[in-house]
């Protein structure tokens, strides 16, 4: 029998009461408000998934295995599209990801009295583990990046003038691929920086991140950024400003500042200006890999890639560092303890 202080309350009801809750905790810095909102999706998911009229109480492990393999096979529409062009299932990245705000949703339960146990417990569902990145993560190679570069600099510098001027976004889109590729922030941190957040030090240009965990960081910005910053300030915003947003950054051609989930669209335009022999599709987080993995291999200081990152150590450095073609021979070449050593005979 249930204790008496078990609460019959409906799915619907206990999701509601849990996301209000974690969205509360960002008002005392618990949370980010992004990381709110992550967990407060995923449980508002579950419920539609596992049916909002259904008592809590009464979902067992079997039923929260179904739920998992649901959201498994639900189509992701931020991922590519296939080839028959049905957006792609969740990564297996996801799948953990929402896995893990279930249980904790079910841990709350446990103690607020919705559930007399946590079903979670005799769920067998487990996301497969990721046999390395998938190739739109990884890292671009110097060729690759340099195009989707160079691209963005020319979508910024020859602006092409097919639609009306106020839906014009060619040195916006320009300027979101030059600040994944070369300063290398998390998506989110793009589309929530606010004009106000670039200034100048001692002849300068920086970008203020404010990035998780309340941390911020003043990343310097290479001058061909800087440059492509100042034309969209000077001639792209203005074009997209529809006095919605004042603060806002990245404005979208209605003038709301830009979604996360516009980014890839973004960064899909300018690859289409790449010529298809240095042409890769990536995502934001895969620019976000190129850029530790070209500072490393260009020998820059570790802690300095960290700070660039927004990483709190630099352990986390390695899953942000992919491996590229011939490095390790180049490093060999030139060795800190014996100097150039290419061309020199075996003993």
């Amino acid at each position: 029998m249930r204790p008496v202080d078990v609460q019959r309350l409906s799915v619907a009801e206990c999701v509601d009461r849990y996301a209000e809750l974690v969205r509360a905790k960002t008002s005392t810095g618990a949370l980010s408000p992004a990381t709110a909102e992550v967990y407060a999706r995923d449980v508002l998911t579950f419920a539609a998934l596992a049916g909002g009229d259904r008592v809590l109480d009464d979902l067992t492990g079997a039923d929260v295995d179904e739920v998992l393999l649901r959201f498994a096979r639900k189509p992701d529409e931020r991922r590519r599209r296939g080839a028959e062009g049905g957006a792609g299932t969740q990564s297996a990245a996801s799948q953990a990801r929402f896995r893990r705000s279930v249980s904790a949703f079910f841990r709350y339960a446990v103690v607020a009295g919705w559930v007399q146990l946590d079903p979670m417990r005799a769920a067998t569902v487990r996301p497969k583990q990721r046999g390395g990145l998938r190739a739109e993560r990884r890292a671009l190679t110097a060729e690759q990046a340099e195009g989707l570069l160079g691209a963005a600099r020319g979508l910024a510098e020859e602006p092409v003038a097919r639609r009306r001027a106020d839906q014009r976004t060619e040195l916006r889109d320009g300027l979101i691929v030059l600040l994944l590729a070369a300063v290398g922030p998390r998506v989110s941190e793009l589309t929530a920086a606010n004009v106000e957040d670039f200034f100048v030090n001692a002849g300068t240009r920086y970008w203020r991140i404010f990035g998780k965990g309340g941390r911020t960081r003043d990343v310097p910005l290479p001058h061909p950024v800087v440059e492509v910053l100042d034309a969209y300030l000077a001639e792209g915003r203005v074009l997209l400003d529809r006095g919605r947003e004042p603060k806002a950054l990245l404005l979208s051609w209605r003038g709301r500042r830009l979604a996360r989930g516009d980014v890839q669209g973004v960064i899909d335009r300018v690859l289409e200006r790449v010529e298809p022999g240095r042409r890769r599709s990536v995502t934001p987080h895969g620019l976000r890999h190129t850029t530790a993995t070209h500072l490393l291999a260009a020998a820059t200081d570790m802690d300095a890639v960290r700070r660039v990152l927004g990483h709190a150590d630099l352990s986390t450095l390695g899953r942000y560092r992919d491996e590229l073609p011939g490095e390790l021979e180049a490093a060999m070449r030139v060795h800190p303890l014996l100097g150039p050593v290419e061309g020199r005979r075996g003993g």
